[in-house]
């Protein structure tokens, strides 16, 4: 009898050993998830670094564009041709600016090489407005440029109605393209973006501070 119950005081530690590892592996497996959707997650808020009216009028036209991603030919030109308008306007957003009057208002120009063009200031004159030329036009306004329309052109190919109406049937190499291809550009343009953090606030783009640059 002691012999016979102290095997079976052994069998239940025999019996565990083995599942020590699925936990362990469950646990792996969840960091590596939690990691991906980490990655997902900061790539989808690039979206944020885009003009709030251009990102808008994108997620709104493009399923009347493409018909939900069933294109024709006629219909895959006015989708191209819609892609190419709103990458414009990304890249003339990033020149935009905002500053406040005296009176308390905030009013929109467009950065020159001078200082900015205010468009809807009433006094022709300027007077009541800080010194325009803080806002010239700068080495780094034509980086942001660029970059927002990399990074429109990544939310562009997540976006699930504009990536069937070019490519309805995609071989699983270009399936691999897309998948990695915006990710890759999405998060280079976020170190970017770091690096060279935007400081307009143009039309679109929250307006913070009193009109104080660089």
């Amino acid at each position: 009898m002691s012999s016979s119950s102290s095997l079976t005081q052994r069998n239940p530690t025999i019996s565990q050993e083995p599942e020590e590892s699925p936990p362990q592996l469950t646990r792996q497996r969840s960091i590596s998830q939690h990691a991906m959707s980490q990655t997902l997650t900061s790539v989808a808020n690039l979206a944020n670094l885009l003009p709030t009216g251009t990102l808008l009028a994108f997620q709104f036209l493009i399923p009347i564009f493409t018909s939900n991603g069933s294109c024709e030919y006629s219909t895959r030109v006015l989708t191209a041709g819609l892609l190419t308008l709103l990458s414009i306007s990304c890249f003339l957003s990033s020149f935009t600016d905002s500053v406040k009057a005296e009176d308390g208002n905030v009013y929109y120009g467009f950065a020159t090489r001078k200082g900015m063009w205010v468009f809807d200031y009433p006094d022709p004159s300027g007077s009541g407005l800080p010194d325009l030329s803080k806002y010239r036009i700068r080495f780094v306004d034509w980086i942001h440029a660029v970059l927002s329309v990399l990074v429109f052109g990544a939310v562009a190919l997540r976006e699930k109605n504009a990536v069937s109406c070019f490519y309805p049937a995609p071989e699983q190499g270009t399936k691999k393209v897309l998948d990695i291809v915006p990710m890759g550009v999405g998060v280079i343009c976020g170190l970017l973006f770091l690096v060279f953090p935007a400081r307009r606030h143009g039309i679109g783009y929250p307006v913070t501070g009193n009109g104080r640059r660089r």
